[in-house]
């Protein structure tokens, strides 16, 4: 099973949308709670990235025979330095983002820590792909 989902980078009002979207469509399949779980937060956490640095793009999930794969593309500007953004903290979110009770510094390292497998693709200036897995 597949689906894709549109992210909005300009309307922080449905952020998050696809995330609950697809943990409605596993709760649905019967997926055992706790994979549900971890599949959610995750999702979660790689879409406000999305919508926050990257300006909003794509994301696929997909359900495979033994694993969940989903995968957020953007063409935002890219992750400078990955390793420093993997920790917990550090964030390059603006005063607006922080108001709005996001850019805490914790999405990164929320989702290598509720995926079972996570890669990161970036290029400064032409955006980042983030895939994430969780065995079934």
């Amino acid at each position: 099973m597949h689906k894709y989902y549109k992210i909005d980078g300009k309307d922080f009002s449905i952020a998050g949308e696809a995330s609950s979207d697809f943990k409605t469509v596993l709760k649905k399949l019967g997926t055992p709670a706790e994979i549900v779980r971890k599949v959610a937060i995750a999702m979660y956490e790689a879409e406000i990235n999305t919508v926050i640095h990257g300006g909003g793009g794509e994301c696929d999930a997909a359900i495979e025979k033994d694993k969940i794969v989903i995968t957020f593309r953007d063409q935002g500007p890219g992750i400078a330095d990955i390793s420093l953004a993997m920790q917990e903290g550090y964030s390059t979110a603006n005063d607006k983002i922080r108001e709005l009770g996001f850019g805490a510094g914790m999405g990164l390292p929320n989702i290598q820590k509720y995926a079972d497998d996570m890669s990161i693709e970036t290029e400064v200036g032409k955006g980042t792909t983030v895939v994430l897995s969780i065995n079934l």
